[in-house]
């Protein structure tokens, strides 16, 4: 039975104040390294709504913002954590992307779903407690980070100077009826082909071709064998995709020279892996297979670039695979909580595709000895036929509750104390 606290709790959960904070936030262009203008609207906000605000300063003018409503001490903590960059735009928009939009049961807008919707609901969740007048014991640490479209460079951060929490939840778009504790591991790399450039007047002079020759690797690339040990609940990994390709001359893909063969071409590759693999793993087998082609293959010369280079604006960082055990007190909590606001068990628990092929902040946090899951607002698949990014509504209006009561329980949970809820 629900505690009178708790129903104080869900009372004071404003769907319409969220709904204005996601509008607010899918107007901010935030792609990722460019998140700055987001993270100072955060700031103004829960500055003017006493929260402990800090501006972390990621890079060099890059900053994400970390909001903290304090307990009164002697209780465990909980980070809700949620990224503010989001991907770039597909084609085929029937709207204004950044004038956000309801029609029905649906929030458009760009990084609606991807995750502003999501950050709408770890405020929203906050806000009940905090407008609510509930007095929690341990810190509630709201984190709005960076760059984990490129592989977490600002949970890392958080990792490395805090502050961190003793659990967190990161409510990535997979669905309110979906609690997923298991991740792939991500890896992006850059494979460089080297050719021997010649005008097209002396083609015969000893030119190599790097496109062509990579065109050459890409089957190979697509068709990756790893080594690995398969899962019944990951059918469809590990797995790999070339995602982007550019040739011309010199090491900076210089495009003002058509009339020259191509001496450098480089493919991104992008690889999703399983727990029991390693990026290191991974890469000896790309390694191996161009081993394989280079011998079939005249003047075929290649380089591998892991981590990639910040210019490409991609993954800068590995995303090891997480699997969270199935006995922590995060996942019993939210586990409890959503049946509680639901009356119905989840769809799914743990690995659950494809939510579960991406890469997420759970990496870093749980490597950094925080016990962490997914669960957050679904919405719009690239799918669908229609490219405009939503949210479903009835989604975060879910997640919010079930989150703040996941905050009342584990907030109020004593410091040196696991039990069940």
């Amino acid at each position: 039975m629900m505690t009178v606290e708790a129903r104080k709790l869900l009372a004071s959960v404003s769907d319409t104040a969220m709904i204005d904070v996601a509008k607010d936030l899918i107007r901010i262009p935030s792609f990722k390294t460019e998140e700055t203008e987001a993270a100072y609207f955060l700031a103004e906000f829960f500055r003017e709504r006493g929260y402990i605000t800090k501006m972390q300063e990621v890079e060099p003018g890059r900053f994400q913002t970390i909001a903290i409503l304090r307990g009164t001490g002697g209780g465990k903590s909980l980070m809700l954590n949620g990224h503010t960059d989001i991907d770039p735009l597909a084609m085929g928009w029937s709207r204004d992307p950044w004038k956000p939009s309801i029609e029905g049961n649906r929030l458009y807008g760009a990084g609606s779903r991807n995750m502003k919707g999501g950050l709408a609901t770890i405020i929203a969740a906050a806000e009940a407690i905090r407008t609510s007048g509930i007095k929690l014991k341990g810190d509630l640490v709201l984190a709005f980070v960076v760059g984990e479209l490129q592989g977490g460079v600002g949970t890392s951060y958080l990792c490395e100077y805090g502050p961190l929490a003793d659990m967190a939840v990161v409510p990535e778009p997979f669905g309110a009826h979906n609690i997923i504790t298991v991740s792939a591991g991500v890896v992006e790399l850059a494979v460089n082909v080297l050719g021997s450039s010649r005008h097209i007047s002396r083609l015969e002079e000893g030119s190599v071709d790097a496109i062509e020759n990579m065109s050459k690797a890409i089957p190979v690339l697509k068709n990756l064998q790893f080594r690995h040990s398969p899962r019944e609940d990951l059918p469809g990994m590990p797995r790999a995709i070339v995602g982007a390709i550019v040739g011309g001359r010199g090491r900076d893909h210089n495009l003002r020279g058509p009339n020259f063969v191509s001496d450098f071409c480089t493919a991104l590759v992008d690889v999703r892996f399983l727990p029991g693999m390693s990026a290191e793993s991974v890469r000896e087998d790309i390694e191996t297979a161009l081993e394989n082609l280079k011998k079939t293959v005249e003047d075929f010369h290649y380089e591998i670039e892991m981590p990639l280079d910040p210019k490409y604006k991609a993954f800068t960082m590995v995303m090891e695979p997480f699997d969270l055990p199935r006995d922590e007190y995060i996942l019993k909590s939210v586990l409890v909580h959503y049946r509680a606001v639901t009356g119905r068990e989840p769809d799914g628990i743990g690995a659950v595709p494809p939510g579960s092929y991406s890469g997420d902040d759970t990496s870093h946090l749980w490597a950094a000895g925080v016990p962490c899951l997914l669960y957050g607002p679904g919405g719009s698949q690239e799918s669908e036929t229609v490219q405009d990014e939503y949210t479903r509504i009835d989604d975060m209006s879910l997640v919010a509750r079930v989150l703040a009561l996941t905050a009342l329980d584990v907030c109020t949970l004593p410091e040196q104390e696991i039990s069940s809820p």
